[in-house]
């Protein structure tokens, strides 16, 4: 029966685009600069008084100016932004990345070390995104997230599942820099020391927005439709964002619980309905929010509400551009959030192995 209304909607509205054409943000990129120390020697250089205020921070809370200016200076995760749309077209994550490293982010942790791109596609293999996944990990100690919007949440999702080992093959680990894949499934975990497969891996946050309805029909997405609001526990915290009146990516227009998320086991999962008011594909095109002042100020104090079995609602009264704000602030609250999280938790393993 679903299947049969999202057949419908597909034949009654045509296929979907987001945004338009754009050229790649910047050059090719190298990695790290040749003798320039690892992420994980950076973290273990620190002197111990800023390990201890590391360790003191309080993830929820980071409002403090000491406090952004204090993590701002240290490496942070690597984010995997995924965008949708039918065309290969990256505009709208890339607006997504800017927006981050205007809010602090460092851009290396969000540029591709190969091509310098910002965003990979819905179109891309989700083995390879694990993989990569997998050997950002090995070699920063700090665990990537992911962040995926209309087609490119079905990716996330996709990807989440690579993790479980649910597919035939387990997915070797795949060297960004050079742009191929490594001859070995397993890593050298950088917090224990020992081998571990990349399947198993759990990634701190990954989030899904505006993913389903008419992108459901694409023949690239029948294997997820069983499985996309079913979250599996390769994550820790995981958030969907549904709206209203949203063919695009809604499930029966995107009202109704059909639209809400779960966890098959231990994953924190919430569900967040923005407003109706703006376009599916506009979500993402949050660079602008970098120059609206009111905005920033509603963003910096956002505290999403907590995860519960409820679809929590907001609305930040911006009109058109409601649900970009409520989008941008929850998704930056959660970075922000497990970027703190991923600190500590490698300062705590340095500590502990040099006991």
């Amino acid at each position: 029966m679903k299947r049969a209304f999202h057949l419908f909607l597909m034949l009654a509205t045509g296929v979907l685009f987001t945004g338009c054409a754009s050229k790649p943000k910047s050059g090719p990129a190298t990695g790290e600069a040749a003798g320039s120390p690892s992420p994980i020697d950076r973290v273990k250089q620190l002197s111990p008084e800023t390990k201890e205020k590391v360790l003191a921070l309080d993830p929820d809370y980071l409002e403090d100016k000491e406090a952004m200016e204090l993590i701002s200076q240290l490496p942070a995760p690597h984010v995997i932004c995924i965008h949708g749309g039918l065309l290969r077209v990256k505009s709208s994550m890339n607006s997504f990345a800017d927006f981050l490293i205007g809010m602090g982010y460092p851009l290396d942790s969000i540029r591709h070390p190969g091509n310098g791109e910002f965003a990979y596609g819905h179109y891309d293999d989700s083995a390879e995104i694990a993989g990569t996944i997998a050997w950002y990990y090995e070699h920063d100690g700090l665990r990537p997230m992911i962040v995926g919007h209309s087609l490119g949440g079905i990716m996330a999702v996709r990807v989440l599942y690579e993790f479980t080992g649910s597919s035939e093959t387990p997915f070797p680990v795949w060297n960004p820099v050079t742009g191929s894949a490594e001859n070995r499934f397993d890593i050298v975990d950088p917090l224990t020391g020992t081998n571990r497969p990349g399947v198993g891996l759990k990634t701190p946050y990954a989030s899904a927005a505006l993913a389903g309805g008419m992108g459901r029909i694409l023949p690239g997405e029948w294997d997820m439709n069983d499985k996309l609001r079913e979250i599996p526990d390769s994550v820790e915290d995981f958030t969907g964002y549904q709206k209203g009146f949203d063919m695009a990516g809604g499930d029966f227009m995107g009202y109704g619980s059909g639209n809400d998320y779960h966890a098959t086991g231990t994953a924190q999962v919430r569900n967040v309905r923005l407003p109706s008011l703006g376009a599916h594909w506009t979500i993402p095109y949050t660079k602008g929010l970098l120059e609206d002042e009111e905005a920033l100020d509603w963003i910096d104090q956002y505290e999403p509400q907590p995860a519960d079995d409820e679809t929590s609602e907001s609305d930040p009264e911006f009109g058109l551009d409601s649900a970009k704000v409520l989008w941008a602030a929850d998704v930056w609250f959660s970075v922000r959030r497990h970027w703190v999280l991923e600190l500590q938790r490698l300062v705590r393993a340095q500590s502990e192995s040099s006991k």
